[in-house]
């Protein structure tokens, strides 16, 4: 796991930078995301996500998968998480295709 994210991609342990276009969390029920409380807008006050539908509302190329609400009530479940993963992805190669 990196140590650290910026605007260029992020930083492993061995400190090698490495860019990174888009990024994409599965968090599971109750994600625990300390890493990107520093990046900035990345998370609320609380420290959860800032999204809508799996897609960062605040940081281009970050996604997030299996969030409690995230599209419906069971995007925390395996039930849940295939058709908001078919969302995130939707959205993902729109946002590479604009980009190239």
């Amino acid at each position: 796991m990196f140590i650290k994210m910026d605007a260029e991609g992020v930083i492993w342990p061995d400190g090698i930078k490495e860019s990174i276009d888009s990024i994409i969390f599965a968090t599971g029920f109750k994600p625990i995301i300390p890493y990107l409380y520093g990046v900035e807008g990345a998370v609320d006050d609380r420290g959860y996500a800032v999204q809508k539908g799996g897609v960062s509302s605040t940081v281009p190329g970050l996604y997030y998968l299996g969030l409690s609400g995230q599209r419906s009530f069971i995007s925390a479940t395996i039930r849940g998480v295939g058709s908001d993963a078919k969302y995130v992805v939707k959205h993902l190669k729109r946002s590479t295709r604009r980009s190239s």
